[in-house]
């Protein structure tokens, strides 16, 4: 989806298969849904939890700071979620999501500073 809606975002996976349905992209996908995990087990903690990876996406990979990229991504997340649980997709649930997402992007942005 977020290739699709936000085409620009496939500059940072110019050596990726980008059809729908590669490997590459599910595999990609499933390490960000990990790390997503992640965050939600050490909510207490996500700096701690996130380090690693912020330090991946600003150091080595040098990707746009996270807050632009996980706006994008977590548009994305939102739509996907609506569609898939429908009336279960509530308010309150869109709003804890987005917290969430938005708590995430403020932690991997601390190593752009």
């Amino acid at each position: 989806r977020m290739f699709i809606t936000y085409p620009q975002t496939k500059t940072y996976f110019p050596h990726f298969d980008l059809h729908h349905g590669s490997d590459q992209i599910r595999g990609h996908g499933k390490k960000v849904v990990t790390a997503l995990g992640n965050a939600v087990k050490s909510l207490d903690n996500l700096s701690q939890a996130l380090s690693e990876l912020s330090s991946l996406h600003a150091y080595n990979l040098r990707v746009d700071p996270p807050s632009f990229a996980l706006q994008l991504l977590s548009q994305c997340f939102q739509v996907v979620l609506a569609v898939h649980l429908g009336n279960d997709y509530t308010p309150e649930v869109h709003a804890a999501f987005d917290k969430f997402l938005s708590a995430v992007a403020a932690v991997l942005a601390e190593k752009y500073r």
